[in-house]
């Protein structure tokens, strides 16, 4: 790869970086799975970025890799992330400290998504990124209709998990 490549991949990556700490805190449950899904996701993304045409928005395809690698990995594992190794990767990035002391209200909400299925916490996620549904149904891979629909069903489990 170019340095020029990897310069430009760091650059959005430093810029981006709360996408996959934000999927992180989605997916898993505690500081060191959150930093090795960070890792996993930093290294899919850095794979995948040589094919990257820019279709679409970086922040974008930056969802969808993260959300597809969470997933692939959560379902493969089942609570345990497996990563790879990251020595032969040859750049420094600055990672920011992760706040992870969130109000007692965002708690309770991440408890209840965290009872949701992998779809329905990618479809919340992309939700309360404030992304409209044409983006959310790009990302996801599937129809606006379908997109809203589901997020009504979501929305209504929610509200029975919060006030049961």
């Amino acid at each position: 790869m170019s340095k020029t490549l990897e310069h430009s991949f760091v650059e959005l990556l430093e810029k981006h970086q709360n996408i996959v700490h934000k999927v992180c805190r989605l997916y898993t449950n505690n500081y060191d799975a959150h930093n090795d899904l960070f890792q996993e996701i930093t290294i899919q993304l850095w794979k995948a970025y040589p094919k990257f045409r820019g279709d679409s928005k970086f922040s974008t395809w930056m969802y969808r890799v993260g959300l597809n690698t969470a997933i692939t990995l959560y379902r493969k594992s089942k609570r345990t992330i497996n990563t790879q190794d990251f020595d032969g990767v040859s750049f420094k990035i600055k990672a920011e400290d992760y706040d992870n002391t969130e109000e007692e209200q965002l708690k309770v909400l991440y408890k209840a998504i965290h009872q949701l299925n992998d779809i329905e916490k990618a479809l919340v996620f992309l939700y309360l990124e404030d992304k409209n549904y044409r983006e959310i149904s790009e990302t996801l891979g599937i129809s606006e209709v379908n997109a809203r629909v589901k997020m009504n069903r979501i929305k209504t489990k929610l509200r029975t998990i919060l006030n049961p």
